[in-house]
């Protein structure tokens, strides 16, 4: 599997919580490294610059990716939250977050990993008790876990996204409908 980071889950909690996929199958990481987890606050968009990551920075951040996913995922379920689950993702919330400077050419938001931590946090705090909670679900892949805000018509949406899951989930449907239907008579 490829390191590039996806954002189509409609909501920087959501696509952080992502950041390990294939949680019921393959278990795939993210944040191997420093420089990942980096990478990962700069490409959300999140903050234009962050400070260097240590490997210390990248245990706190899976330890709130992993509260992340248990709250959204009691949420989607409409279960109860899970209390250290509620705890590791208050605590982050608590610090400082990325601050953005207004600069001679527009809007500069520089943060170290903390406070880049801090404002995820704070995204799935503001998601996880405002309205879009009816809009949380899971992608319809069997190896995704991804959970997506449905934003399309009807509430219709099935992949997190159609290049990451819909389209392989279609081609395969479509090699089952091919190797299943009956062979054309010769006459």
């Amino acid at each position: 599997m490829n390191l590039q980071h996806v954002f189509v889950c409609g909501n920087p909690a959501l696509d952080f919580a992502a950041t390990l996929r294939a949680r019921r199958t393959a278990r795939f990481e993210m944040f191997p490294s420093p420089d990942r987890l980096a990478a990962w606050y700069v490409e959300s968009g999140i903050v234009d610059a962050v400070s260097p990551c240590r490997e210390a920075d990248v245990t706190a951040a899976t330890t709130v990716r992993e509260a992340l996913y248990r709250l959204i995922t009691a949420r989607r379920l409409e279960e109860d939250y899970d209390d250290e689950a509620l705890a590791v993702v208050n605590d982050a919330a608590r610090v400082p977050p990325a601050v953005p400077q207004l600069t001679r050419s527009g809007r500069w938001t520089a943060a170290t990993p903390q406070e880049a931590l801090s404002t995820v946090a704070r995204h799935a705090v503001e998601l996880l008790s405002g309205p879009d909670v009816p809009l949380l679900k899971e992608c319809g892949n069997p190896e995704c876990t991804r959970t997506y805000l449905d934003r399309s018509r009807g509430m219709r949406r099935q992949w997190c996204g159609m290049e990451s899951c819909g389209n392989k989930i279609k081609a395969a449907a479509y090699r089952a409908r091919k190797r299943n239907s009956p062979a054309p008579a010769t006459g």
